[in-house]
């Protein structure tokens, strides 16, 4: 009965070594906080102008980086899979504030007001 027990956790530890194979043609992290930033500012100018087409910006974008839509959805899995997708999105974010800075400033002045109501919210 031991003899079994330990073949089937030898088993169990060698089957879950990988959730998800590697994708073939799978993107670097440093390409892919780049399509992330690129893709925010589609998705905001989409709600700028919301008679354009937010998936021809997606594909533009996919486009001018010479990346299939296939191989960023699986790497986009993978990524967000291996836990590795968090700090993708925190470089994307330092690429939007390089871009532009003056937005930093007004997204943090936006943050204050809203914590700076919130006690007088509460008081009412």
């Amino acid at each position: 009965m031991k003899k079994l027990i330990g073949f089937f956790i030898f088993l169990f530890v060698f089957s879950c070594t990988e959730y998800i194979d590697k994708p073939e043609n799978l993107i670097g992290q440093d390409k892919m906080a780049e399509i992330i930033a690129e893709m925010a500012i589609n998705d905001q100018i989409i709600f700028l102008y919301p008679d354009k087409n937010l998936e021809s910006g997606t594909r533009y974008i996919l486009k001018s980086y010479n990346i299939k839509a296939d191989d960023f959805v699986e790497s986009y899995k993978y990524y967000v899979i291996k836990q590795k997708m968090k700090g993708i999105v925190e470089d994307a974010q330092e690429i939007l504030k390089e871009k532009d800075p003056k937005a930093v400033e007004k997204v943090k002045k936006a943050s204050e007001q809203v914590i700076n109501d919130v006690p007088r919210l509460e008081r009412r």
